[in-house]
């Protein structure tokens, strides 16, 4: 029979998840990301075969999620310098569409797609809004949201890599 006490750590999440929450929004840069990173925290924290060990349980917790942080500063960091601005090959398999396996329909999908969309920094959001439905060039996007050719193309990219994690997510 099942032990009918919550663990340490299920007490720790059912108190800090909003705190947590909050915690990863404030300090990484797609907000939308925060409860999954939460979550994260949580697995990781169920991972620990000695959890009575640990002296300070909240002071960890946030250890925990603290090094997420930097693990994931890491990660877009990578994301972001592994993109050569003057590479025609990369520039061309970004603006491809993200492969939709499933059933869902077109009109599920572009629903979806909005709501990722809508997840974006404005900028991010506006540059591929300009790219792909104006077809504008990313001198032109530059040039309307007050930045570089390069920064317009890097907003794109960013926003192509998040909407392509977030609908792998959604399905």
């Amino acid at each position: 029979m099942a032990d009918p006490k919550p663990s340490l750590v299920e007490r720790l999440f059912a108190e800090h998840r909003g705190a947590l929450q909050t915690f990863f929004r404030r300090r990484i840069r797609s907000k939308a990301d925060a409860p999954d990173l939460a979550q994260e925290v949580y697995v990781r924290m169920l991972r620990i075969s000695d959890q009575e060990a640990i002296r300070n349980p909240v002071h960890y917790l946030y250890t925990v999620a603290n090094n997420l942080v930097k693990e994931n500063a890491v990660l877009d960091r990578r994301q972001a310098s592994g993109i050569d601005i003057d590479e025609a090959p990369a520039h061309e398999q970004l603006e491809t569409l993200p492969a939709f396996d499933g059933d869902l329909d077109a009109r599920q999908r572009v629903a979806r797609l909005g709501v990722v969309l809508q997840q974006l920094r404005p900028k991010c959001r506006a540059a591929v809004v300009l790219r792909f439905t104006h077809e504008l060039t990313y001198r032109e996007i530059a040039i309307h949201l007050g930045v570089s050719p390069q920064m317009a193309k890097k907003y794109v990219t960013q926003a192509l890599g998040h909407c392509r994690r977030r609908m792998a997510r959604l399905g």
